[in-house]
């Protein structure tokens, strides 16, 4: 049942549920209206059977005497229950009554009335009335059963199948009733769901052509202000919006990265034929003499390294921006420390000088970590053989301060700005090992954590990397 609602279209869904709302309102109205009815009827035909009763009750005698006179049951006039049955004009309602005395002799109208064993107990005085169903004739009657005064008791009994006739045509009215509702309601939904679900499918056509064009730099229409339609087409040109940032820097991505793998690879390439065109002619060794080998080899082993330098960082760029950890509280200090025991493993001719305060940020531990080791690795780079690394934390307000400082060269003050940009390689680092996407991952990752990165001078030289992130509150 549920795959076959889930198969449907939101349009006979939509008919379904109003169709189903009506037909539960409808159905259970006629249901109320009938018990209402029933209960009106039931209450009718005990207050009836209770006055004759009584009033046959108060006087035996005279009833007795009227008995063969009253076929048709009783018609108690203006005051009704009062005054002696001979000055009332009988009428015909379905009524039997009888007067039985102490010995269990019965008088009564057209009919007898079957004693049974609750009418013997109130004759014998065991109990004070007895109301019950009886069949009579085939018919069904309900049947009180009273003391006379005198002695005896009185049994009077009203047919129900009138009463019953009545409801049964009443509860088919009902249900015709019910069907042409439910017909109506079922017409009236299909009708109101294509008219509710026009902007849907306006906003679905939209973004099926945007799916066959391609073009996610044309929006949506959206009409209305604040109604659910209009939200979700602003959420849909919110996505698309997305998707085209996204593209469009996976494509910057992609022409950046096979232009700078295109330089290692074709340097590669020439070397590689250079040695293989050697060793196919020995007659030309001597045009490649063994020190020029040798720096032949050394540099292809540089530039295999500066390859896969860059395929590397290419992907944990990439895996950066689609793949995030699940972010956790995170001890700063304790990241920045192993990062640090990482990198001077690698640089074992500087010294690295570390101050950090306990701190903790909401973050994603291996990218906190891989930021601040791009961010050592930059300044092991430009620092003097013997130079030492500063590495500071210090917590303050609402954010925390991670700077790391080098005595290098330091950055000329036009190439700042751009060194954080993707690929991007100063003048004076284009002749150093590197891809120009380390500081690149530094800023993207401080920035994916609420935070900035920023390069500054050094006092006397080299240059600061300054990281603020945002302070972990409990209640955030």
């Amino acid at each position: 049942m549920i795959g076959w609602w889930h198969r449907r279209t939101l349009h006979a869904r939509l008919s379904l549920l109003v169709t189903g709302a009506v037909a539960v309102a409808v159905l259970a109205g006629a249901g109320v209206a009938l018990a209402a009815v029933a209960g009106i009827q039931r209450r009718q035909i005990e207050q009836q059977l209770t006055v004759d009763a009584q009033a046959i009750a108060a006087q035996p005698e005279q009833w007795k005497a009227s008995a063969g006179q009253l076929p048709g049951g009783i018609d108690f006039g203006p005051d009704e229950g009062h005054g002696p049955p001979g000055h009332r004009r009988p009428r015909d309602l379905g009524a039997r009554w009888q007067i039985v005395d102490a010995g269990g002799q019965a008088v009564g109208d057209a009919g007898a009335l079957p004693l049974t064993n609750a009418a013997r107990q109130v004759l014998a005085g065991q109990r004070s009335s007895a109301r019950e169903a009886v069949m009579i004739d085939g018919d069904g009657y309900l049947m009180l059963t009273l003391p006379a005064s005198g002695g005896g008791v009185v049994q009077v009994a009203i047919d129900r199948d009138p009463a019953r006739r009545t409801l049964a045509q009443l509860g088919l009215l009902l249900a015709a009733g019910c069907a042409a509702g439910i017909a109506g309601a079922a017409l009236l939904g299909r009708a109101v769901a294509r008219a509710g679900l026009v902007p849907v499918q306006r906003l679905a056509e939209a973004v099926e052509d945007v799916t066959a064009t391609l073009d996610l730099t044309h929006p949506v229409p959206v009409t209305g202000a604040d109604d659910d339609i209009a939200r979700l087409g602003r959420s849909v040109n919110t996505l698309l919006g997305a998707i085209d940032a996204s593209r469009r820097a996976q494509r910057a991505l992609v022409e950046d990265a096979g232009h700078e793998l295109r330089t290692p690879l074709t340097s590669i390439r020439t070397n590689v034929e250079l040695l293989l065109a050697v060793e196919r002619r020995p007659e030309l060794a001597h045009r490649l003499p063994p020190q020029e080998r040798a720096r032949l080899l050394a540099d292809l082993e540089s530039q295999v390294a500066e390859l896969a330098t860059l395929t590397t960082e290419l992907v944990e760029l990439a895996r950066e921006e689609t793949n995030h950890e699940e972010a956790e509280p995170v001890d700063l200090a304790g990241v920045v420390a192993a990062a640090v025991a990482r990198v001077r493993t690698r640089a074992p001719g500087l010294a690295f000088a570390a101050d950090l305060e306990p701190v903790t940020v909401d973050g994603r531990p291996g990218e906190l970590e891989r930021m601040v080791v791009n961010g050592l690795d930059n300044a092991a780079k430009w620092s003097p053989p013997g130079g030492t690394v500063t590495v500071t934390l210090r917590p303050g307000g609402r954010y925390c301060e991670l700077r790391v400082a080098d005595a290098g060269p330091g950055i000329d003050e036009a190439d700042r700005p751009h060194v954080f940009d993707r690929f991007y390689r100063a003048t004076a680092a284009r002749s150093m090992p590197g891809s120009g996407l380390g500081l690149a991952i530094v800023a993207q990752t401080a920035a994916q954590h609420g935070g900035t990165a920023a390069v500054a001078p050094n006092e006397p030289r080299g240059t600061v990397l300054t990281i603020r992130l945002p302070v972990f509150s409990p209640g955030s």
